[in-house]
């Protein structure tokens, strides 16, 4: 399976952060936390959104931004309000890192000033802040796994009382089934 590396930097609200944990549990990606943050490692808010997906979890702490810097490179992609190209229109090869910035400021101006062509910006109504963290995060996990055609993910699921095959053959012209 491709590696994803989901970062965040400096996260600040534990809930955003254990439902981020949670999606990249569900979808293979690693999360990488880069302190300071607003929360310790082991906050019960934290554990609580991201339910009992914990031990599905790629997770690794760092104490700062440069100390993630010396020990990690590759294709990073900055998203942010401030960014100048939409996240739907870069292109996210194998060990792609998505960084994301804490929830008042968002990531450092000098890191994205420094890397113009690897910042992203999902789009959203004009006079408006920006979207919620968690939200933000599975928007751009999801779109890369688009990219990559969700490999290793579940893509058809089942009904618990009714039968989808048994649906098709009723309905034999529905484009639905």
């Amino acid at each position: 399976m491709p590696s994803l590396n989901i970062v965040l930097v400096e996260p600040e609200i534990p809930q955003n952060t254990g439902n981020i944990a949670r999606t990249c549990a569900v979808t293979g990606a690693s999360l990488h936390l880069v302190g300071p943050m607003g929360f310790a490692p082991t906050d019960k808010k934290l554990r609580h959104a991201g339910l009992d997906y914990w031990h599905l979890l790629d997770l690794h702490l760092y104490d700062s931004l440069d100390q993630f810097l010396q020990k990690n490179s590759g294709n990073f992609f900055y998203f942010s309000t401030k960014a100048q190209q939409r996240h739907s229109d870069a292109v996210y090869p194998d060990g792609s890192w998505l960084f994301f910035g804490k929830e008042s400021a968002g990531l450092p101006e000098s890191l994205l000033f420094a890397h113009p062509e690897r910042c992203v910006r999902i789009p959203m109504m004009d006079g408006t802040r920006s979207l919620n963290l968690a939200n933000s995060a599975a928007i751009g996990i999801y779109e890369v796994l688009r990219q990559w055609d969700y490999p290793m993910l579940q893509c058809r699921g089942e009904l618990r009382e009714y039968d989808w095959a048994a649906a098709k053959s009723a309905n034999p012209g529905s484009e639905y089934l």
